[in-house]
């Protein structure tokens, strides 16, 4: 018996329904470890031919499991060292204001990630950027200039602890 995962659509888009067997969570699994693996290595692993390897990778990539296949950079080996997670309130919550302040933060290359949560502030961001003069001039682009924004709140990173994209799958 397979899982049963949903594919999150935007809005104007329809949600689907994916069923994953042994074999794909083996293929994700060996995904998450190495995207880099080939084609006939990932087979091996997963213990699929590569023919089925490949044709369950593509259904995977078209119903939007994988998302996209990245390499993970060191950032403080290329002069990247400071992250930062900050919380943002805005003065108004209308939906175009925080679709205008998202739109506006993520064209930032800084900007690795940004969530609209609540309760709370109204987003987190988790930046990485060279150094506190570089984290500076994003605030006076990002937060300063924009009248929307009411309140900033930052946490540097003194040490991570983990760093792992991972996400656990569920046994078949």
């Amino acid at each position: 018996m397979g899982q049963y995962f949903t594919k999150h659509m935007d809005m104007n888009e329809s949600i689907t329904t994916m069923t994953l067997d042994s074999a794909d969570l083996r293929i994700l699994d060996c995904l998450q470890d190495d995207a880099s693996l080939s084609n006939q290595d990932l087979a091996r692993h997963a213990h699929v031919s590569p023919a089925t390897c490949l044709r369950r990778v593509k259904r995977l990539l078209d119903g939007g499991i994988i998302e996209r296949r990245v390499a993970l950079l060191s950032a403080e080996k290329l002069g990247a060292g400071l992250s930062a997670i900050v919380e943002i309130t805005l003065d108004r919550q209308g939906a175009e204001h925080l679709m205008a302040f998202e739109s506006k933060v993520l064209t930032e290359a800084a900007v690795q990630q940004c969530y609209q949560v609540s309760p709370g502030p109204d987003f987190v961001l988790i930046l990485q950027v060279p150094d506190m003069v570089a984290y500076q001039a994003l605030v006076m682009r990002l937060f300063t200039q924009d009248a929307n924004v009411r309140n900033v709140k930052a946490f540097f990173s003194v040490r991570r602890g983990k760093f792992e994209p991972r996400i656990a799958l569920p046994r078949a």
